[in-house]
């Protein structure tokens, strides 16, 4: 996700969802404009988290987001907030 993702509480806002969802995973941000999300779990679990964040919270504002089918990568445990 890029735009404004950094400094409007993305990434914690983001794991609260997904671990709200069931989601396991992490979100780091990227750069000075990005965020960058890995979540495993059910499908449709997966997909709520996803529909997250192609918004964020109230005060993002995602311009560019892109989303990659890929095989799991055996996450577990709580969704984490990577620095």
């Amino acid at each position: 996700m890029t735009g404004r993702v950094q400094g409007v509480f993305f990434r914690e806002s983001t794991r609260r969802r997904a671990e709200t969802l069931g989601v396991t995973g992490w979100v780091r941000n990227v750069g000075h404009d990005g965020v960058e999300a890995v979540f495993e779990g059910e499908d449709s679990a997966v997909e709520a988290a996803l529909e997250f964040a192609r918004t964020g919270p109230a005060f993002a504002r995602v311009h560019g987001f892109e989303a990659v089918d890929e095989s799991p990568r055996g996450e577990s445990g709580r969704f984490r907030v990577l620095s």
